[in-house]
């Protein structure tokens, strides 16, 4: 009997740990499943939807969403999303949101719902190469670059000058152009831009005067300005060489000529014997002496 009374402390601790263990799994369970029962139904985009896409009945349907996981400003009655226009790209099944969309009092869709109260929109036309071989699309952000000559120089030495940057690209399109020598049509790329009143002016000019015009197109954290002097023929051929010194031209005006007298040339050494009784000596004497 003694040996089994220690067994009765440890036994009992088991029993209750495990029955504490079913319980707190149990209420678990339970605040788990009441939770995932918590839903609201959303309208949500029925497919993709581009920005200026004014929303109608067949663009929205409804989702259940965890109501704990849902942001600020969803709709539960899709009849409030009918005419609205959706100023940010939506994606199928993700909920719309008040923030994607233009005004109430905005009713029509296109450009103009998505244009800033304080910008302009204006369209320029580019071919497939100036538009960056159609790599540009609505929400990038380019930089405008005008070819032209400069007054009074001809064609001899024309410039290329960024006039613009960090520009927003509304909505890019293509129509036909007769370009071509055949009269034949040819599509050509028209990109409306967004700009502020003095933007439009300075792109207005560069459309009218310019050359060419083309974009280029940025990274979307890179929205720094950078100062440019422009390039023309003489910087783009010494750009990446070290510069080569002018040479001096020298003019000689008169000549003088000088003339060095030739020096005499040496005279000769003789040897010369001189004997004095049984005793012989040489001595070097000059010639004549």
């Amino acid at each position: 009997m003694r040996k089994y009374k220690a067994l009765i402390l440890p036994g009992v601790t088991l029993i209750i740990a495990f029955a504490t263990s079913v319980m707190a799994y149990n209420w678990l369970l339970e605040k788990a499943n009441g939770q995932a029962q918590e839903t609201v139904t959303v309208a949500a985009a029925a497919a993709d939807l581009s920005w200026g896409t004014p929303l109608t009945k067949e663009m929205i349907k409804t989702v259940p969403m965890l109501k704990n996981a849902l942001p600020s400003g969803y709709f539960s009655n899709p009849k409030l999303l009918e005419g609205r226009v959706v100023i940010s790209a939506v994606k199928a099944n993700e909920a719309i949101l008040e923030s994607r969309l233009a005004p109430t009092g905005i009713a029509g869709g296109g450009v103009a719902a998505i244009i800033s109260l304080d910008k302009r929109a204006m369209a320029i036309h580019v071919d497939k190469v100036k538009g960056v071989s159609g790599f540009i699309h609505p929400g990038n952000r380019v930089d405008v670059l005008v070819s032209l000559q400069r007054s009074g120089q001809g064609d001899s030495n024309p410039i290329t000058k960024t006039i613009l940057q960090n520009i927003l690209v509304l909505a890019v399109g293509t129509e036909m152009e007769n370009k071509n020598k055949q009269g034949k049509p040819s599509p050509v790329d028209v990109i409306t831009l967004e700009v502020s009143p003095e933007e439009g002016e300075v792109l207005g000019l560069a459309a009218a005067e310019g050359k060419t015009l083309q974009l280029a197109l940025r990274n979307y954290g890179d929205t720094k300005n950078v100062e440019t002097r422009g390039a023309n023929i003489s910087t783009m051929l010494a750009s990446g060489h070290a510069e080569v010194p002018q040479k001096t031209r020298v003019i000689i005006r008169k000549e003088f000529i000088y003339v060095q007298k030739a020096e005499a040339a040496p005279p000769k050494m003789q040897m010369v014997e001189i004997i004095r009784g049984s005793t012989v000596n040489e001595i070097q004497v000059k010639g004549g002496e």
